[in-house]
């Protein structure tokens, strides 16, 4: 290779986002949906005497299309972490959405609910454990999202399966934890790509082995080798 084409290769910019930062999106479709169902398994103010219907509307069209789309513009932006995070996520929801709405519909056996939503959300949960350990290398936020889910995620399998009123009400409070978490990462990456200067901190990569964004969800591309 030529010395000129070594020196173009390497003065080759990191390529610029094609489409605005989905990730305050998802983050945010993630957090009012999961808020809701959460403060249902947990029966806040004795939300659980009362049908879970809202949730279908919510999990359908805000938790899964809207986070569905953030991770097809994820991928569009070359944002490999965000696109599967965000486009799974909203599989979840969609699916989840789903299925509460055959229940509703009496489209499923009683006795295999509890069983099933176990089966799902341990499903979810194994993936949550690699996404987890892979945001370290994100920052703090980001990885407090996916510690307080996987959380989330555990208590609720164990009580669908043990069918412990107990533990899924603990595992309520834990996603209303989650979706808090989710929220203020959501408003910090929308106030801090407003201005020069971060305004919400959101921390810093635990896993410093290669360099990383500042974005709350949103690592640095690599530049293209041509």
């Amino acid at each position: 290779m030529a010395i000129n084409d070594t020196q173009r290769i390497m003065a080759t910019p990191a390529p610029t986002p094609v489409v605005a930062d989905p990730g305050p999106l998802g983050l945010a479709a993630f957090a009012l949906t999961t808020f809701v169902l959460s403060a249902h398994n947990a029966g806040l103010f004795g939300f659980d005497k009362h049908a879970n219907t809202i949730v279908i509307g919510l999990a359908i069209f805000y938790g899964g299309l809207a986070q569905f789309m953030a991770g097809m513009w994820a991928f569009r932006n070359r944002n490999v972490f965000s696109a599967t995070a965000f486009s799974t996520y909203g599989g979840f929801w969609l699916s989840l959405g789903t299925y509460l709405a055959l229940a509703a519909f009496g489209k499923v056996v009683a006795t295999d609910i509890t069983v099933s939503l176990g089966w799902f959300l341990l499903g979810f949960a194994i993936f949550n454990t690699y996404m987890m350990l892979w945001a370290l290398r994100i920052n703090g936020a980001v990885f407090g999202v996916f510690l307080t889910l996987e959380i989330t995620e555990i208590l609720l399998f164990w009580g669908f399966f043990s069918g412990n009123v107990d533990i899924i009400h603990l595992g309520g409070y834990m996603g209303v934890i989650t979706a808090i978490v989710a929220w203020y990462t959501s408003a910090a990456d929308v106030i801090n790509s407003m201005g020069t200067r971060p305004f919400l901190p959101v921390g810093t990569p635990l896993w410093r082995e290669s360099a990383v964004g500042s974005s709350a969800v949103r690592p640095e591309p690599a530049p293209v080798r041509r």
